[in-house]
């Protein structure tokens, strides 16, 4: 598949160009307010720990050292951490150093809900003194750069915790598992995600009902400009909006055609009335010329000269007969007749019209026809082929070859005729069907240089079409395709 013509299309390239600009527009918007959603959440829960480690570190500051305490019977061995009975009254560490939580700081540290926050902390030797019931498993004391007494956080999986140093290099940690805010925050994310699809979605429709808007004069102006290439002289670009930037292009473009239709007329017209007030002058020199031919006292002198105008004369009236029938066509005077008609019988009647040329130049001739009914002229096509074999015969090597093959394609009738002469070179085949043009000027054989131009416009008469394919010195093909009936 050939995808050269969607890479250079103007359409496909703007709404390429718009799709990355939505795309990069989306998602900076979209990362961004993830990031700020995202920082924001995590700022909230870090305040939350810098509340909890400061009410901790304060509590810890307020207990009193061991031997300062009242006389009270050794604590019971458990195995789980339990809340002080009475808020005065505090919790004796089995290491000597007694850690006391205020009311204020059970209720920020609701350890015995799972769910909730958890504390530990540590002494300056990196014992730990106390922790809550709910603290993870593998909990370690954090790393500490003396004097550092900043509060810092770390994350540790779903697991978020902030710490403090006190001046002693006491440690107070305080953490949660913040897996549900992570989870609401890829929620938040698909969310984003979500919205910026369906935003792209309607703007890239946005975008291709714009730019087919914006690109609606120029595929008018493409398809006037066709019609006119295929011989519409008269069509015009119908744009509305005359003031915008392709609206002055249509209107100069019109003008440029305007002017152009007015020169082919006049080429035409001309044309049409040399031709026609030529035809007067050369029958009369012909039929002076065989008078004088005809005549008894004509010596071989006279005759050759006599000859020779006559050839010229002759020469002159198919040129004449050429153009004229080329005016007719042009303008769509030439009648052309729309009867059906076996086309195979109409080329195998011109096969054997130029199949003496062809013995005589020693070229053989073969042929593959199928039965094919058209509508059309026969007469008309039947100067086609022959101009076509013709062509083929005259400008093929000695004892070369010309194959002719008709069958149908689909609802078209396909004629080819193909030789292996000499071929026509690349740059003469965009022109080979203009008037009075000849491929190779230095083998010139007595042609008008007209043939060829007005094969195609009995062909494009007849709503077909003519192509030519070939290479030098391997031959040449020309194909003929016509509606079939």
């Amino acid at each position: 598949m050939n995808l050269a013509p969607l890479t250079k299309s103007i359409r496909l390239r703007l709404l390429l160009w718009l799709a990355f600009l939505f795309v990069c527009i989306l998602t900076g918007f979209g990362v961004t307010a993830y990031q700020f959603q995202r920082i924001t959440r995590l700022r909230e829960i870090d305040d939350e720990f810098e509340q909890r480690v400061a009410a901790l570190s304060a509590d810890a500051r307020k207990s009193l050292p061991l031997d300062s305490l009242p006389d009270a019977p050794p604590p019971a061995e458990d195995s789980g951490h339990r809340l002080p009975s009475e808020p005065g009254v505090p919790e004796v560490n089995p290491r000597g150093r007694t850690i006391h939580l205020s009311v204020e700081t059970q209720r920020l540290i609701d350890e015995w809900d799972t769910n909730g926050f958890y504390f530990a902390f540590w002494s300056q030797d990196g014992d730990l003194l106390k922790k809550s019931v709910n603290a993870p498993a593998g909990l370690k004391l954090p790393e500490h750069l003396l004097p550092d007494t900043v509060f810092r956080v770390r994350a540790r999986g779903d697991f978020r915790e902030a710490f403090h140093f006190t001046e002693m290099g006491e440690c107070a940690l305080v953490g949660r598992n913040i897996a549900a805010d992570l989870a609401a925050m890829h929620r938040f994310a698909l969310l984003l995600a979500a919205v910026g699809a369906a935003v792209l979605a309607l703007g890239l429709g946005g975008s291709g009902w714009l730019v087919s808007r914006a690109l609606r004069p120029v595929e008018k102006i493409s398809d006037a400009a066709r019609r006119i290439a295929g011989g519409k002289l008269s069509e015009r670009i119908n744009v509305a909006e005359t003031d915008s930037e392709l609206g002055q292009l249509a209107n100069t473009l019109n003008s440029t055609f305007a002017r152009l239709d007015t020169a082919f007329a006049r080429q035409r017209q001309f044309t049409a009335v040399a031709a026609h007030e030529l035809r007067t002058p050369v029958s009369v020199m012909l039929t002076h010329t065989q008078n004088g031919m005809a005549g008894g006292c004509v010596n071989e002198e006279h005759r050759e000269a006599f000859e020779a105008c006559l050839r010229a004369a002759q020469r002159m009236r198919r040129l004449i007969e050429t153009l004229l029938a080329l005016s007719r066509l042009d303008a769509g005077q030439e009648t052309v007749r729309r009867i059906p008609f076996d086309l195979s019988r109409t080329a195998r009647d011109c096969v054997d019209l130029v199949r003496p040329l062809a013995d005589e130049r020693g070229v053989k001739m073969f042929t593959e026809f199928s039965p094919l009914e058209i509508f059309g002229d026969s007469e008309r096509l039947a100067q086609v082929v022959t101009n076509l074999l013709a062509n083929a015969i005259q400008y093929n090597k000695p004892n070369g070859e010309v194959r002719v093959k008709l069958e149908r394609q689909n609802n078209l009738a396909e004629l080819a005729v193909s030789d292996n002469g000499t071929g026509i070179p690349a740059e003469d085949l965009p022109r080979i069907f203009e008037r009075f043009y000849r491929a190779d000027k230095s083998r010139s054989t007595g042609g008008l240089g007209l043939g060829l131009a007005i094969s195609k416009a009995i062909v494009e008469a007849h709503g077909g079409t003519i192509e030519v394919s070939s290479n030098v010195d391997a031959g040449t093909t020309f194909t003929v395709r016509l509606p079939v009936a």
